[in-house]
């Protein structure tokens, strides 16, 4: 019996499935196959039963579950406090929201890279509806999303929170909710809804909503007078500082976007937890020298 064997077994009970289990570890599906019949030929017992769909830990295998779960932790434990950090190797999961991306994403990588320089980076820039979808589906090992994810199943460590100022162009005045378009998040969004429930609201059936999934573009079509939008000042800024912008009250704000890195709980990481803390530190420090 040995580790490959066992860490192939844990990602084919996680997964569900040998070709899954084969993407995730870089192998193909017949040295996956060969794993597992190996470890069953080791320990004279079943560990799944093979049926038409996703295979079905037996009795053996969920005993042995825990166990590879616990050696798996201890194996990276061991190579995170006893060996050096830098040495890690593999590929790292990651997605973000576009808040995110234009925030301080690029400052985490950096830090990140200085941390683990061998380890790849996958990154992937959505909402976080997509996002959610995909750290639960095994296909994130973290995400920097509007949280937290409420599943017993995943970790969220909060991050700092982004107020959201309105704002028109200089070229045009208009601050009339009834009468000016209003530019949100992609209507999947928690924000869209939250903001389409309390305008529904205060300004009936005038209302014009334009949804996008892009800050870039949402900014610049408030910059050319198309539409007024309630966004994060830090964001914002470069707009203001070229006077094509300015902020208005139309009497209300909505509440601030509230972010987790978000991360599953099974199996335990020691390089995604680690990334999460790391996230935090740089989310907390660009925070600090940004405008809120």
């Amino acid at each position: 019996m040995t580790f490959d064997q066992i860490r192939t077994f844990l990602w084919v009970a996680r997964l569900g499935g040998f070709r899954k289990a084969a993407e995730r570890l870089f192998l193909s599906q017949p040295a996956v196959s060969t794993r597992i019949s190996k470890l069953e030929q080791e320990l004279r017992v079943q560990l799944f039963e093979r049926g038409q769909g996703d295979l079905v830990l037996t009795k053996h295998g969920t005993l042995l579950l825990s166990y590879a779960e616990q050696m798996l932790f201890v194996e990276e434990e061991i190579k995170q406090r006893v060996a050096n950090p830098s040495e890690a190797e593999g590929l790292f999961r990651v997605g973000a929201s576009e808040t995110i991306a234009q925030a301080w994403l690029p400052e985490f990588l950096e830090a990140f890279s200085e941390h683990y320089p061998r380890v790849n980076v996958d990154l992937t820039v959505d909402i976080s509806l997509n996002l959610r979808a995909a750290l639960l589906d095994r296909r994130l090992d973290m995400a920097f999303l509007m949280g937290p994810v409420s599943e017993f199943t995943v970790e969220n460590l909060d991050l700092p929170s982004f107020d959201l100022h309105w704002y028109r162009s200089t070229t045009n005045e208009q601050t009339d909710l009834g009468k000016i378009p209003v530019i949100s998040y992609s209507s999947q969004t928690r924000p869209y809804r939250e903001l389409m429930s309390e305008l529904s609201r205060r300004v009936g059936p005038g209302l014009r909503v334009y949804a996008s999934a892009s800050l870039s573009a949402s900014l610049k079509m408030i910059a050319a007078g198309i539409a007024v939008g309630p966004y994060p000042r830090a964001l914002a800024n470069d707009f203001l500082e070229a006077g094509q912008i300015v902020e208005f009250d139309p009497g209300f704000r909505p509440r601030p976007l509230a972010f987790t890195a978000s991360y599953l709980s099974e199996p335990r990481s020691f390089l995604v937890e680690n990334s999460a803390v790391i996230a935090r530190d740089v989310a907390v420090t660009w925070d600090r020298t940004h405008p809120k």
